[in-house]
């Protein structure tokens, strides 16, 4: 595991648990340096002084609050570090609510608590079961990085999860972005649910990042003096072709059912939403009529030929 970013202690009531955050996640892009196209030369930032030019190291560097453009109140890391917080050095938890109560869009990064030593071995397994048992999950404040946060505490597996939260007076709305006088047919909203049924899956564990793959291969490519991978084929429609979207959902699904192998008949297709249309299609209801019909016409014909039979034998006797 990578070293811890932060150390303190989890405040449970009165119980304290001693804790140290590790990153949850780690940066598996590849990233670029900057050169000079002429001659290949880095190109690199600097941090230069605006009055006097002088390029300065971090050492020199300091924090502060730019009141106007000629008053500029400093302030130290001891001075923010020394602020009467009560989460200073702690993850102070004020609530429990069910996870469902928290909006997505509010977790920002994520980080994994771990147990500070043996001291903390049984503190942290009662919160991580309390929490299980419960099937809650816990809102902390704490201090880091020179402000106070808000975090949900959660469990995966055995490990309890530091998700970082926005604040409430932090997230947009949404108001103003979404469409409005949208008119929908019926059939594109159970066509669209189906496409929803049809692409559904269990986990998204086997997903990859095909752009990092391409990349690594473009690399490896050019550093070899090899030719570069072709490009893959443009699937895409042509710019300004305006598509039909029942048609489009209807591609779609057949495209979903051939990309997990599912055929006409499959099991699948008993949990599609069914397709509400305004023609009544012909089913079993009306060929099973259609075959009674012609059986009860074939039982008239039979009876009439058999009367007129008899008929005909009654003349001959007499």
């Amino acid at each position: 595991m990578p070293r811890p970013l932060w150390t303190g202690a989890i405040s449970f009531g009165l119980v304290t648990i001693p804790i140290k955050v590790i990153s949850a996640s780690e940066d598996r892009a590849i990233h670029f340096h900057q050169f000079h196209l002429s001659d290949m030369g880095r190109v690199r930032t600097r941090k230069v002084c605006d009055l006097d030019g002088e390029e300065l190291s971090q050492d020199e560097i300091g924090k502060g609050y730019e009141i106007t453009k000629d008053e500029t109140v400093p302030v130290t890391d001891e001075e923010l570090d020394q602020m009467p917080l009560p989460t200073a050095k702690a993850i102070e938890i004020v609530s429990f609510v069910d996870a469902a109560g928290i909006d997505p869009v509010r977790i920002a990064d994520s980080y994994y608590l771990a147990s500070g030593g043996q001291v903390a071995a049984k503190p942290y397994t009662l919160l991580r079961q309390a929490l299980e048992r419960s099937e809650k999950v816990a809102v902390a404040k704490f201090a880091w990085h020179g402000r106070e946060r808000l975090g949900m505490l959660q469990v995966r597996e055995e490990a309890i999860v530091l998700h970082v939260l926005h604040w409430p007076d932090e997230i947009r709305s949404p108001e103003s972005l979404a469409p409005k006088d949208v008119e929908l047919d019926e059939n594109e909203i159970e066509q669209a649910v189906q496409l929803t049924e049809t692409m559904a899956a269990d986990d998204i564990s086997g997903f990859r990042d095909h752009y990092r793959e391409a990349l690594e291969q473009l690399i490896e490519a050019k550093s070899e003096g090899k030719a570069t991978p072709e490009p893959a084929e443009d699937t895409e429609r042509e710019s300004g072709q305006v598509m039909d979207l029942m048609a489009a959902l209807n591609a779609s699904v057949e495209a979903a059912k051939e990309s997990r192998g599912a055929d006409d008949g499959d099991a699948t297709d008993a949990t599609v939403h069914p397709m509400r249309s305004r023609r009544k299609a012909p089913g079993k209801k009306t060929a099973a009529r259609k075959t009674a019909a012609k059986k009860t016409a074939a039982k008239k014909a039979t009876a009439k030929k058999t009367a007129a039979t008899r008929s005909q034998e009654k003349r001959s006797a007499s």
